[in-house]
């Protein structure tokens, strides 16, 4: 009952930037929270950063991406973003948005983050 769609992936080289948007839609009055994974080639998918939607905008990072990543919410627009700064290589990966509902996670389809070197 919840769709994510997400956007912003590309090839970016070290050092540079890329900003993610993940546009929820459907049943999305009772999300809980929101953030986004990532899955690299060979390694588990691992969580990144999150936000709470319904409540304060609470935020938590991965130890990897603190200082360098920041979630943030619309939630007048029904999304979440990540702006990711200081991009290394071993950012690359498929980045996918989560969402929380009811007890239940609902996943986007993924966009690749390629960061050169």
């Amino acid at each position: 009952q919840v769709q994510l769609v997400e956007s912003g992936g590309g090839l970016v080289q070290a050092g540079g930037s890329l900003r993610l948007s993940c546009a929820a839609s459907g049943s999305i009055s009772s999300i809980t929270t929101m953030g986004w994974y990532r899955q690299a080639p060979g390694k588990q998918r691992e969580v990144v950063a999150s936000i709470t939607i319904t409540t304060g905008g609470r935020t938590n990072y991965a130890d990897s991406v603190k200082g360098r990543f920041t979630i943030s919410r619309d939630n007048a627009k029904n999304t979440v973003y990540l702006q990711m700064n200081s991009l290394k290589p071993e950012d690359t990966a498929v980045y996918y948005c989560n969402a929380y509902r009811s007890g239940m996670y609902y996943w986007g389809k993924g966009t690749l983050v390629t960061v050169s070197s």
